[in-house]
């Protein structure tokens, strides 16, 4: 069994980072921003993972109707209160559960936005992952996942979260989701280093001092 890490101590910044999370850098991930302002997107979204939130709340802000998901009680309340600063509260909501059996929510969703969330989960888990958002979401609905690739990961930075090959994305999705598209992507990280971890080199760091790591954007679709 994959090692699970108390996502509630991320959140504190306690526990296996010296900090807040590495993935909380204050904005939507890049290459899914980059889809939203495409119109890629379609209200109602689940947010799957959503952690503190700021896709949802950057879409709830554009007017879709959001709604996040995330096993962690505390990134669930720091993204609710957000929500309700930035006078969100109507179109963006929070829900503390886990989203391998997330019930409640039966063919709602026109769009299902995985950012990161992928990777984090035990290989174990993937399946009843799947089966619960293929089953939140509408037919037709869109399924986009922003995922670490296998090696994305320096040596330095190791052990880190459960990459994945373009085959192995392919072979989980492609039972519950029609996949349209998967291509080469990045995913942007604070430079936080895990305790008892070296600090990542300086190749993949960008101009603002971020780091960049290798990932795969799969866009897919449920059946009509």
């Amino acid at each position: 069994m994959t090692e699970v890490m108390d996502w509630d101590d991320a959140y504190r910044g306690e526990g296996h980072f010296d900090g807040p999370p590495p993935w909380n850098i204050g904005e939507p991930q890049p290459e899914l921003a980059a889809l939203w302002r495409a119109g890629k997107f379609r209200s109602e979204v689940l947010d799957a993972g959503c952690g503190h939130a700021e896709l949802s709340l950057a879409l709830a802000a554009d007017g879709y109707t959001v709604t996040g998901v995330d096993i962690s009680s505390t990134a669930v309340a720091a993204a609710t209160a957000a929500a309700a600063e930035r006078g969100l509260s109507e179109r963006a909501t929070f829900v503390a559960a886990d989203i391998t059996d997330l019930t409640g929510f039966d063919g709602r969703f026109s769009t299902v936005v995985d950012s990161t969330l992928f990777h984090s989960l035990p290989v174990e888990a993937r399946d009843s992952y799947l089966r619960s958002v293929h089953r939140a979401a509408a037919p037709g609905a869109g399924y986009f996942v922003l995922v670490f690739a296998k090696g994305a990961f320096p040596e330095e930075m190791l052990p880190g979260p459960n990459e994945v090959s373009e085959i192995e994305l392919r072979e989980a999705v492609s039972p519950y989701f029609v996949i349209d598209d998967i291509r080469p992507a990045l995913i942007y990280s604070n430079v936080v280093t895990p305790t008892g971890s070296s600090a990542p080199p300086l190749d993949v760091l960008d101009d603002s001092g971020r780091m960049r790591l290798q990932a795969f954007l799969l866009s897919a679709h449920k059946q009509s």
